[in-house]
């Protein structure tokens, strides 16, 4: 329904982006009582005002955007489309007189399948492949996490596909556990990116194997886990990066926790001060995707295990930066243990 896009000036950040998340949105129009198109707020306007240290409980008034693009009764829809692709909209809202909104014109709808064309990045992607996926278990006995299969396709195709959406075209995969499957797979596909393996001699750590990059890559590198797809902007996520001047740039995504108990509190001596029903947070978690800078690269040791939180750690205690940039919670798809690996197989049935 139309009325799944539209919220009140009222709603805080929290709600809103709730509401994405529950229709699979990237933007939403704010409107008043009678309906009356008041302002949109897309995903990157919540991210932008996370960033500015907006709490979740604020009202998205704070962060809206107070004059979108809008087609008034009667439209020239090849103006409109010319719009969109410049301006790269992919949800158009019509207003009549009274400035309502009676319809809202989709990008699948007037294009096709087809998304907004991506800005191109040129940044070298490592896949962190060589774990035993133990999570996944007894399937990864028999397939190393990578190639498990997400309806006709695995794991890392389509992680790969994500990257290459933004014209990348340069990866390395990290692999020891079942190396052998992982490069017989590559061997047998007509790809048009590179692929190049790091194989590890013992278990590295989610970050020891990167120190192998030096001399390899320019600037930069994309990090990712081999069970994740993250589907978001990859242009912003590097912009961000790059103009806050970080070592490391984690992608984080929001996660919303209801605890299903009574949380008890007490004093000394065990009597009770107050019982909380039902507790609900929300954290801002690491989802297994980093772009990290060639000279953070230097301060990983030599054939040793090593992991991203190590890093990070070194980074800062040198004086270096490392950025967050968040993400809503339905861009993150963790497949790492088995109810999230079935929840994304019904998600992806949803969209075939």
């Amino acid at each position: 329904m139309i009325s799944d896009i539209f919220i009140p000036k009222n709603m805080i950040l929290k709600q809103a982006m709730r509401q994405m998340d529950k229709g699979g949105q990237r933007i939403l129009f704010v409107v008043d009582g009678q309906g009356r198109l008041i302002g949109s707020l897309s995903d990157g306007d919540i991210r932008r005002g996370i960033i500015k240290n907006h709490d979740l409980n604020d009202s998205i008034a704070t962060v809206y955007n107070s004059r979108p693009f809008f087609s008034a009764q009667p439209y020239d829809l090849e103006k409109v489309k010319a719009a969109m692709v410049t301006m790269k909209i992919e949800r158009v809202p019509v207003i009549d007189e009274h400035r309502r909104i009676v319809a809202v014109l989709k990008w699948e709808d007037l294009f096709g399948g087809n998304r907004p064309v991506k800005d191109k990045l040129s940044i070298p992607v490592m896949i962190m492949a060589g774990g035993k996926g133990t999570r996944l278990d007894p399937v990864t006995r028999i397939l190393p996490k990578p190639l498990v299969p997400i309806g006709e396709r695995s794991i890392i195709d389509i992680i790969i596909d994500k990257f290459t959406e933004y014209g990348m075209e340069e990866f390395y995969i990290s692999i020891q556990h079942k190396a052998k499957l992982i490069k017989a797979f590559f061997e047998e596909k007509d790809v048009a990116y590179k692929v190049h393996f790091i194989e590890e001699q013992k278990p590295l750590g989610t970050a020891g194997s990167l120190r192998l990059l030096l001399g390899r890559i320019r600037d930069r590198v994309w990090v990712s886990n081999c069970d994740i797809i993250i589907d978001g902007n990859y242009a912003e996520i590097a912009d961000f990066h790059l103009k806050g001047g970080y070592d490391l740039t984690i992608v984080g995504s929001f996660r919303h926790f209801t605890v299903p108990y009574g949380i008890c509190r007490i004093a000394d001596g065990g009597e009770l001060e107050d019982m909380i029903e039902k507790p609900e947070y929300d954290f801002l978690v690491n989802t297994g995707m980093v772009l990290v800078e060639k000279r953070a690269l230097r301060l990983i040791p030599a054939n040793r295990e090593f992991h991203i939180p190590d890093l990070i750690a070194k980074i800062k205690k040198k004086g270096g930066k490392v950025g967050v940039f968040p993400v809503n919670e339905k861009s993150w798809i963790d497949i790492g243990e088995w109810e999230k690996y079935k929840q994304t197989m019904e998600d992806f049935e949803k969209k075939i």
